[in-house]
């Protein structure tokens, strides 16, 4: 039988109210995911998390470059926004939000380990040159549709959708689930046209709950 899985983006404490890199309302997803979580338990759905998971050096810190945050640059040959410090290996920044139903994640991905390149995607880093082992989970229990959410909006989740329907997979987004950095205003807004240009459907928390029973 054809599965579906949940999959929940970046729910990290640096990226919710007093992290590194708070991302506006951040913490307002965990109770979409929670709900989520419920709703996928109650009918045997997969569910899975992702954490950005990085070396206390990587390479996409300003503070390895003496450079403001979100101050533009490349990094490894690609276009590279450059982040305050963040999400670094076993700090309470990069643990996944207090809040949110842990104990249901059935398994979690870590991305960005190496640090001469960024992963906003949870299946490639930026340049596509190496996979996450998320693809190998997914296919080893016959899952081919997801329902997506977390943070944030305009890098993470937006790579992330984008690359699993480049995979072939059925791609759900729940848009109130999800919250962006907005380095520039229209950014998340602009990010949910990209996806559902690429083949993503979008729904709200509500209209999910609603169309799918």
């Amino acid at each position: 039988m054809k599965q579906r899985a949940l999959l929940l983006v970046d729910l990290q404490n640096d990226f919710c109210a007093g992290g590194a890199l708070a991302v506006y309302e951040g913490d307002s997803t965990v109770d979409v995911a929670n709900t989520l979580i419920d709703w996928c338990e109650a009918r045997g759905e997969a569910v899975l998390a992702t954490q950005d998971w990085h070396p206390a050096h990587h390479g996409s810190f300003a503070s390895q470059h003496n450079v403001e945050p979100f101050t533009q640059g490349e990094l490894d040959g690609l276009p590279q926004t450059f982040w305050p410090d963040h999400c670094v290996q076993e700090s309470e920044g990069a643990q996944l939000h207090p809040l949110l139903n842990r104990a249901a994640v059935q398994a979690t991905i870590r991305k960005g380990e190496n640090p001469a390149i960024d992963s906003y995607s949870a299946f490639f880093d930026n340049g596509h040159r190496q996979k996450t082992g998320l693809e190998a989970w997914l296919r080893q229990r016959d899952i081919v549709e997801l329902i997506v959410m977390g943070l944030a909006t305009d890098y993470c989740v937006k790579f992330t959708v984008l690359d699993a329907l480049q995979l072939g997979y059925t791609v759900n987004v729940i848009t109130d689930g999800c919250r962006g950095v907005n380095v520039q205003p229209q950014d998340s807004a602009q990010a949910f046209m990209e996806m559902a240009a690429a083949g993503a459907t979008l729904y709200t928390l509500a209209d999910w709950q609603e169309t799918q029973g």
